[in-house]
């Protein structure tokens, strides 16, 4: 290399490892957004699924997640050989000690690390929807497995030359043809609309339905212990999303500007779309709306971040955050327990998010020019995400009534009224719950006049 190109390829490396360690951070931020929202005698556990999932999903994506996610000898176009890199063999060094370049140019082993922070955030984000009623040993169990068959499959589908790629032999090229061997329609996934969003929300409202509802759901008040956690973890969580659109074009360039405008656009127009909602429907905006409609619009801009214009992102991000607040009403609807609201701001929002870029797509969006083609990208996004939810929905269930006949799920209903942190810990966030809570003396599956008034509102375990 030249001069400049080393100059260049030290400044996309540089910001690379800024972008993994951005991502990283996300987990912990997680862990104090779901703590704040989650019960005074489950945030403790809340937090902690966060970082147990941070230390399993490690493990085993330095084991053979590179491996199936990225390596060559893909397997259906659904997963890579997970013994060809597996322990990182073969994807640091070369022969003679030299770091090996990945594709963007830089060295591989920076890659590796940006993509391993996605996994962990990945299968994190499920934990919200299971607060205060589930083992933390199945739970750890259940990340690892979940992220080996679920999250690296769709990894290397997406972004690793599978079926949701824009190979020749994808589900794109399949519907539309091919042109210079690759897809004519080629999908958009910028960071993870697909891969992180609607595999977590879909197997969130799986597990939701499987393992029941909290034994006083609906019938107590479920409001979130610490807002002012809360919106620090909304927070923390929008800082590190920078460098989980903004790295994703593995490189420090225009494209990684143009994501980092968009993802604030959009995000703040989502913020701004979820409290008109509030407003609308409740009669007031509320922090935990304003702190919930930042991460509906972080969602919503990840799969078109690099694909969209400033005001487009608006436009996307103030339907997404709408959409988002309306989504958490379905639990109550439908009689499902996502407690921290995981199917409503995920999976909802990564859905529009990665269904509603091909409307506002610079140039080939159905309406900003694509004509015929905007219809064919609206098409494949449909059959991208239709594919998500399918391929993750059956396989959480798998893995779930695996755990279920294995290990179990519930802690029992008595440690449960007492508290998770407690039966599960031995610790409490708060002194004054060392000892036990009396518990309620009435707990229902159903709800009377407050769950009935409260049904349209964002919730959590009291």
């Amino acid at each position: 290399m030249n001069a400049e190109e080393v100059v260049i390829a030290s400044g996309n490396a540089s910001w690379m490892l800024m972008s993994a360690s951005l991502v990283l951070l996300m987990t912990p931020a997680l862990a104090l957004f779901y703590g704040g929202m989650s019960g005074r005698r489950s945030a403790l556990n809340m937090m902690m699924m966060s970082f147990g999932t941070l230390g399993v999903v490690t493990v085993v994506y330095v084991l053979w997640g590179w491996s199936m996610s990225y390596g060559s000898e893909s397997i259906g176009g659904i997963f890579a050989n997970p013994f060809e890199f597996f322990g990182l063999r073969d994807s640091i060094v070369d022969e003679s000690g030299n770091y090996l370049a990945g594709a963007a140019g830089y060295a591989n082993v920076i890659d590796i690390g940006f993509q391993l922070t996605f996994a962990v955030i990945s299968t994190a984000l499920i934990s919200g929807a299971l607060a205060g009623r589930v083992k933390f040993g199945t739970w750890l169990v259940f990340s690892g497995l979940w992220a080996t068959f679920v999250y690296f499959p769709l990894a290397h589908m997406v972004w690793g030359g599978g079926l949701l790629s824009h190979s020749e032999n994808g589900v794109a090229a399949l519907l539309f043809g091919t042109t210079d061997g690759e897809a004519t329609i080629a999908p958009i996934d910028f960071a993870g609309g697909t891969v992180v969003h609607i595999s977590a929300g879909t197997a969130a409202l799986v597990l939701a339905l499987m393992i029941g509802k909290r034994r006083d759901f609906l019938s107590s008040a479920q409001r979130p212990h610490n807002l002012p956690l809360v919106m620090l973890g909304a927070a923390l969580l929008w800082f590190g999303w920078f460098g989980f659109n903004g790295g994703s074009a593995f490189a420090a360039d225009g494209v990684a500007g143009l994501a980092w405008i968009n993802t604030t656009a959009a995000t703040a127009a989502a913020m701004l779309g979820w409290l008109a909602v509030e407003k609308i429907r409740d009669g007031r905006p509320t922090s935990l709306g304003a702190a919930s409609g930042v991460v509906a619009g972080l969602v919503t801009i990840t799969p078109a971040a690099g694909a969209l214009t400033p005001v487009t992102s608006l436009i996307l991000g103030v339907i997404g955050g709408g959409l988002a607040c309306l989504g958490v009403g379905l639990k109550y609807r439908f009689g499902y327990d996502d407690s921290l609201d995981v199917v409503g701001v995920h999976l909802v929002a990564g859905l529009w998010g990665t269904i509603g870029l091909a409307f506002v797509a610079t140039d080939i969006g159905v309406f900003t020019g694509g004509g015929a083609d905007g219809m064919r990208l609206l098409g494949v996004q449909i059959a991208i995400a239709l594919v998500a939810v399918v391929f993750a929905g059956a396989v959480t269930a798998l893995i779930a009534l695996l755990l279920r006949a294995v290990m179990g799920w519930r802690i029992d209903r008595e440690a449960e009224f007492d508290g998770i942190d407690i039966h599960e810990h031995r610790e409490s966030a708060y002194n004054d719950l060392v000892g036990y809570e009396s518990r309620p003396s009435s707990l229902t599956e159903s709800g009377g006049e407050e769950s009935s008034r409260r049904k349209n509102e964002p919730t959590t375990q009291e």
